[in-house]
């Protein structure tokens, strides 16, 4: 089967260091930490009290009151990055067949804000059980894809993937397999997430999978340092828009790099943390690498997963270097987790867009906060502390799940 070629021709992001692409740009080159003391609730009976929140973002700029409530915050958040990538690509200009535009969005747990409310007013109420009507629309995982597609009238596939922490990534590539074989031709494709809550907060923290460092959030998120004690929990939303190659040149869109590739895997190891041996993480790398019918030799630059965890950090690099050789100590390497935090569902497709940016602009962004090499560690060039120029042509990111769900996504130069 003749399959399509896929680029992306849009890109929007609100995020905990930037609520545009070209804030978010800016501030991965600069190295800046999105991260502070908790706002969006008191902290002070839990052990972690930092996270990376969206910072400035009004509501009330971009819906009514009455619009806002029926929606949860990790939809606000989508629809926004949502609307930004698809002024960017001009895909509501005049001619498109909107009968062949989807929407996929990813998140992880959805309306948690909304559903942490309602069970709240619901256990210190009266007698009778009152609940919105818009409880359930404004929590279900899906609804964001539905909002985006209402809004602009996109009749093409709608659908939410959920993959834990690479649940973006899923919505990525269900895009790109649907675009390639002719179901659509241009989709949507993000994730949102909303989890800086309570309930956030306390379930990752009993995992003990938290940053405790409260007296100096700004350098908490510490990927691949020895001094590394958790992830930083952050909250926002990114988008691309897909488009299928022919479609996008013949209306003169612009092309910011092309989608050659998509591994998917599965570690079948534990629920939460990696394979020690990075096994499912080298199956999607080789996979994505093959797909691409690029060689391992043509990587130039890996955003990893890398999440700032004791175990996670360990098992990536090691795949890196299992899979790729001599020539992974080649490739430049970072986490951009180490400014934005942990967007879960999110992250993914945050870091899709500082992959591909990457590319447009020939520059590495930095893994801030490295104070101190951990011997445990495969010594990779991880981009350290301040950004590098350099040639990219050829580039992946990696994002992996509880659950042992393994997502890697390869972009190429688009000539």
């Amino acid at each position: 089967m003749d399959l399509k070629r896929v680029v992306v021709t849009g890109v929007g992001a609100l995020t905990p260091i930037g609520n545009s692409v070209s804030e978010f740009w800016q501030a991965l080159l600069q190295g800046v930490s999105g991260a502070h003391l908790i706002t969006r609730f008191d902290p002070e009976r839990f052990k972690c009290k930092i996270a990376c929140e969206v910072k400035g973002f009004d509501p009330l700029a971009h819906f009514d009151r009455k619009e806002l409530k029926k929606i949860d915050p990790f939809v606000q958040y989508g629809i926004v990055a949502a609307e930004e990538a698809i002024a960017d690509a001009v895909l509501d200009c005049c001619g498109i067949d909107k009968d062949k535009v989807g929407v996929i969005w990813g998140s992880g747990v959805g309306g948690v804000n909304n559903f942490e409310s309602e069970c709240r007013d619901f256990y210190l109420g009266g007698e009778t059980p009152r609940f919105s009507p818009f409880f359930v629309p404004k929590m279900i995982t899906d609804i964001c894809a539905g909002h985006i597609s209402i809004r602009h009238g996109y009749h093409g596939p709608n659908y939410s993937a959920v993959a834990a922490c690479a649940s973006s990534a899923a919505a990525i590539s269900d895009a790109f397999n649907l675009i390639r074989l002719g179901k659509a031709t241009a989709i949507v494709a993000g994730g949102s997430e909303a989890a800086v809550t309570p309930c956030g907060i306390g379930g990752f923290s009993s995992m003990m999978a938290l940053s405790t460092r409260n007296d100096d959030p700004a350098t908490a998120s510490r990927p691949f340092d020895k001094g590394r004690d958790g992830f930083v929990l952050g909250e926002g939303a990114a988008c691309i828009v897909l488009e299928e190659m022919g479609h996008a040149r013949a209306r003169g869109a612009k092309i910011y790099a092309e989608l050659t590739g998509a591994g998917l895997s599965a570690d079948a190891h534990h629920i939460t943390a990696s394979h020690p041996e990075g096994k499912g993480a080298i199956l999607a790398m080789r996979q994505a690498v093959e797909e691409s019918g690029m060689q391992l030799s043509d990587v130039d630059h890996i955003n990893t997963h890398g999440t700032s965890t004791p175990v996670g950090d360990i098992s990536e690099p090691k795949a890196v270097a299992t899979l790729f050789g001599d020539h992974a100590y080649k490739i430049a390497l970072n986490s951009t987790k180490s400014m934005t935090g942990h967007l879960l569902g999110a992250s993914a497709c945050t870091e899709t867009i500082a992959t591909i940016l990457a590319i447009c602009h020939n520059i590495v962004p930095p893994t801030i906060n490295h104070f101190e090499d951990d011997p445990d560690i495969v010594p990779l060039d991880f981009t350290f502390n301040k950004a590098a120029e350099r040639r990219v042509d050829f580039a992946l990111c990696n994002s992996f799940g509880f659950g042992g769900h393994n997502i890697c996504l390869a972009f190429r130069r688009f000539v």
